[in-house]
């Protein structure tokens, strides 16, 4: 399962397959030796409960006092269009990782990076609200994925955030939160590995819930 047709939204925007996002299927060693290397970034889906909720407000307000130290080079964006975690998440994996890979000469993804690039991530959120290349191909691409999407106004518990490698440190965005967090070193060999510890930790604050899925971008290897 490819939840919400993010697989088929990287090409509709202009991404060339080079790369492609894949299913993790398990989280033991030898299921993660089957994702093919190298991993470039990590989308989670998680269901969005009261106990992350909860988590996610002592997480901000601990964090508030506590400079992370995160690296400038993070393209970070704010999520205001509801039921577009996984836009959102598509763009940070990309924007993030744009040395690793190809785009068409049109693509409507890395115009919109490039537009972007120096703003807030309060600016980045208005302007996806105008970008009608980045919002119509949402909204098409959306229905592609084994997962039924929902309309932009139904009330969704599920939600997207992505894991990527800045200046071998691993970083959490998520468009819910106010600013990226920082998990510690990372390399581009351990990415995949990495960014699965915390995701375990994400499962394991709601030990009765199965709906999460794991996606990685990584390089083609047909």
């Amino acid at each position: 399962m490819v939840a919400f047709g993010v697989k088929s939204r990287s090409h509709d925007k202009g991404m060339r397959p080079t790369w492609q996002f894949g299913d993790v299927y398990g989280l033991d060693p030898e299921l993660l030796s089957m994702v093919p290397r190298p991993v470039c970034a990590v989308l989670l889906l998680f269901p969005v409960t009261e106990k992350y909720e909860a988590f996610k407000h002592e997480e901000e307000e601990k964090l508030k006092g506590q400079p992370q130290g995160v690296s400038p080079d993070v393209y970070f964006m704010k999520q205001t269009i509801g039921n577009a975690c996984g836009t959102i998440g598509l763009i940070h994996a990309v924007a993030n990782n744009q040395k690793h890979l190809e785009f068409e000469p049109d693509s409507p993804l890395k115009k919109f990076i490039v537009q972007t690039s120096k703003m807030a991530s309060e600016e980045k959120a208005a302007f996806l609200e105008k970008d009608e290349s980045i919002r119509v191909t949402h909204e098409s691409s959306a229905q592609e994925g084994q997962t039924e999407a929902p309309s932009v106004d139904e009330k969704v518990n599920l939600h997207f955030i992505a894991f990527v490698n800045v200046g071998g440190q691993l970083y959490e965005l998520d468009g819910r939160k106010p600013f990226p967090i920082v998990h510690g070193k990372t390399s581009e060999d351990t990415l995949l590995e990495d960014a699965v510890e915390v995701c375990k930790v994400f499962m394991a604050r709601d030990p009765q819930e199965v709906r999460f899925t794991i996606i990685a971008l990584s390089k083609d290897s047909y």
